[in-house]
């Protein structure tokens, strides 16, 4: 199967060849989203028996639960080519018509991050989508004329992590639309014992489930942090995952036992202690902790509001009581030294 990048985007090679080995290539390696992979299955499945290309799919959810690589097996299960883009590198109607124009029959188009498409790229899509053919304006003003350009037959597979901000037009065109859902200890266990075998490091069953209850119910992280579980083990150790070497390895980087990392605790630190469990607003909380709003918000934010220790309001982010008992501090009394009176 051929994998066709798009050359205007930057990628990391290094990084992508290790990921790209601990992906699983069909779904019946892909683990967890059980739901998800009925569908799905039932939809190429369909789509193969027909000989005809898939539907169009809509992948949403936070990052790093697998909506990339369920693209790589839909190109997979039913045996086409997969061109890889995103939406921030298709900012005219012109980027995407050329992209779309140079599609083989049946070929697979992952556009990640598609809501950041730009809006005229959106309005060319609807039609692409349901008619494989395109407009091409020539010329300007009165004497402009439209030229409809014929499309090989495709199937799109748009991933998003703020589905909110596609527009209705162009999430009505999708036919199969899946969300996916952060995962369960045990599913990520399994991530971890099948990525392990892979990297060539052996982990005991109580340590995988330690690196799984510090990966945010997410597969990314766990594989993150599985391979400087690894390096560790190579540096410092005998090659072997051991609970020790996961204690010390994941002490190193900075990752405490529910998961949180130095900016997760710097943003609830500050919280709780400079602002006394708030409100506050978003950008003041960034200042403070010397990040970008858009970091603390999609980044920070999404696991301390899930795990119960932020929570937010009208009036700006508050500070939740499990915040207070994991940082040690018994009440807003205590931030502010009533205590002591």
């Amino acid at each position: 199967m051929d994998d066709l990048t798009d050359p205007t985007e930057p990628i990391d090679e290094g990084e992508l060849a290790i990921e790209g080995a601990l992906r699983p290539g069909s779904l019946a390696e892909f683990v967890g989203q059980q739901k998800v992979r009925g569908q799905l299955q039932l939809l190429l499945d369909a789509a193969r028996m027909q000989q005809r290309p898939a539907d169009h799919i809509l992948l949403s959810g936070p990052p790093g639960l697998g909506k990339t690589t369920l693209a790589m097996i839909v190109a997979h299960e039913i045996e086409r080519p997969l061109r890889l883009s995103s939406g921030p590198a298709i900012q005219h109607a012109g980027d995407l018509a050329a992209l779309l124009s140079s599609l083989t029959p049946g070929e697979v188009l992952f556009i990640d991050e598609i809501h950041r498409m730009a809006r005229s790229a959106e309005e060319m899509l609807y039609l692409a989508m349901e008619d494989f053919r395109i407009d091409i304006m020539v010329g300007k003003g009165a004497g402009a004329t439209s030229i409809p350009l014929d499309l090989s037959p495709f199937t799109l597979v748009g991933a998003t992590t703020r589905s909110g901000l596609l527009p209705n037009p162009l999430r009505d065109r999708f036919g199969f639309t899946a969300h996916l859902e952060f995962y369960e200890p045990h599913e990520l266990e399994r991530v971890i014992e099948r990525s392990a075998a892979m990297l060539g490091i052996e982990i005991p069953k109580v340590a995988r489930a330690e690196i799984a209850g510090r990966s945010r119910g997410t597969p990314r992280i766990a594989n993150r942090l599985l391979r400087r579980v690894r390096d560790y083990a190579i540096v410092h150790g005998d090659g072997s995952g051991s609970m020790a070497t996961v204690d010390a390895a994941l002490e190193l980087y900075d990752v405490d036992p529910i998961g949180l990392d130095r900016l997760d605790r710097a943003v609830l630190d500050a919280l709780v202690r400079r602002f006394r469990g708030g409100p506050v607003g978003l950008s003041t909380l960034a200042v403070a902790v010397g990040e970008e709003s858009d970091t603390i918000e999609s980044v920070v934010e999404p696991y301390l509001v899930r795990i119960g220790f932020m929570g937010r309001t009208p009036r700006g982010r508050v500070a939740m009581p499990s915040a207070y008992a994991h940082l040690g501090v018994a009440s807003v009394d205590s931030v502010l030294g009533f205590d002591d009176l």
